[in-house]
């Protein structure tokens, strides 16, 4: 099999990396494969990303940048995207991929008009969830946990949402058989959104969020590694 490329669009915070890891060593345990099997490509480090036919899937992860702030590399990210789900290449994008994967298909991301998201969350899948290919593993109600600021406040034209709740009615959506956006991180567990928490307490107090309530809300979930396992069945497939 191909490589399957992570594109690492940032990293956590030191002192969540220091005992943890990163973004990348979540992902990569997660689908439960060796590491062996993945490209892991920086993409602020300014080197052109590898050809289509080099790799056999694609997960873009979480970042502490935002979207709107139009980075070189992240404009360039967008462009390789867009070719990337044109190919039909197996593409997760989780976050800060989410939200870049819609800007590069037309769509819009922007701070979440209904405020910021921290802890565990549930999220609701629709009827068009129940006949995806990833999807399809999951209840209808399910648990994930999430972190972020900005959210897809505009679908790309021929997008299709998969999953949304209250907080956000484009939680996750697809584009043609096999690219993937998705605002929750199947890659944290509890755990790891505590420390997110703990770390950005002052700044959620000031949003009006109860970091105490947060983190006393936490749990645990299986339902993230048997997410990414899917979709490394998915790539496998191909």
């Amino acid at each position: 099999m191909k490589p399957i490329l992570i594109i690492k669009t940032g990293s956590t915070f030191p002192e969540i990396s220091k005992h943890r890891g990163d973004f990348e060593d979540w992902i990569v345990a997660g689908m439960g494969l060796e590491r062996v099997q993945f490209n892991i490509f920086d993409v602020s480090k300014d080197l052109p990303l590898p050809e289509y036919n080099e790799i056999s899937g694609v997960v873009i992860t979480g970042s502490h940048a935002m979207v709107t702030e139009h980075y070189d590399w992240s404009k360039r990210t967008a462009k390789w995207l867009a070719g990337a789900v044109e190919k039909s290449i197996p593409l997760l994008g989780i976050c800060y991929g989410h939200q870049l994967l819609a800007y590069a298909m037309g769509g819009e991301a922007a701070n979440n008009p209904n405020g910021l998201e921290f802890g565990t969350a549930y999220i609701h899948l629709n009827e068009a969830a129940k006949e995806d290919s990833l999807f399809s593993i999951l209840p209808s109600k399910v648990a994930f946990q999430v972190s972020h600021t900005q959210s897809v406040i505009k679908l790309p034209p021929t997008a299709k949402v998969l999953a949304s709740n209250s907080m956000d009615p484009h939680h996750a959506f697809i584009m043609g058989d096999c690219a993937w956006g998705i605002q929750f991180h199947p890659e944290f567990d509890a755990d790891i959104v505590k420390r997110y928490v703990e770390i950005l307490r002052e700044n959620l107090r000031v949003k009006g969020l109860n970091p105490d309530e947060l983190i006393q809300n936490c749990f645990d979930t299986p339902y993230g590694e048997k997410f990414l396992k899917r979709f490394a069945e998915i790539i496998i497939a191909q």
